[in-house]
């Protein structure tokens, strides 16, 4: 089971943390945080490993965005500074047990996701 939490309404240029808890052992997993806006396919935004805690970022999102997970808490975190309005979406954690998709930033493969939480980037 994961679930996510930290969304909320931000101003452009503002920050947020988003929250993933995962059920479990979290080193069994790579974890990976997508998102899916209105009317869009769900699109990766970064990806964790289980092992040697390599990151990959979407391009729309490197420099600004920073994924980090707490093995003991069992949690995944996404910083996510200077947000822009297109930031705006459904944010959803998924576990990667095989390590096929997560890392690819590809979210069919992926095994289990949490329900979401929203943020909106506005004005």
């Amino acid at each position: 089971q994961l679930v996510e939490s930290g969304g909320g309404l931000v101003q452009p240029g503002g920050s947020l943390t988003l929250s993933c808890a995962v059920s479990g052992f979290l080193d069994y997993y790579d974890i990976g945080w997508f998102r899916q806006a209105p009317g869009k396919e769900r699109e990766g935004v970064s990806c964790i490993s289980r092992s040697s805690g390599a990151t990959v970022y979407a391009d729309s999102v490197k420099g600004r965005f920073t994924i980090s997970r707490d093995n003991a808490k069992n949690t995944v975190y996404l910083q996510m500074n200077s947000l822009k309005p297109e930031d705006t979406a459904v944010y959803y954690c998924g576990t990667d047990y095989y390590g096929s998709s997560c890392i690819s930033l590809r979210a069919s493969g992926m095994d289990l996701w949490g329900k979401g939480t929203l943020v909106t980037v506005s004005s």
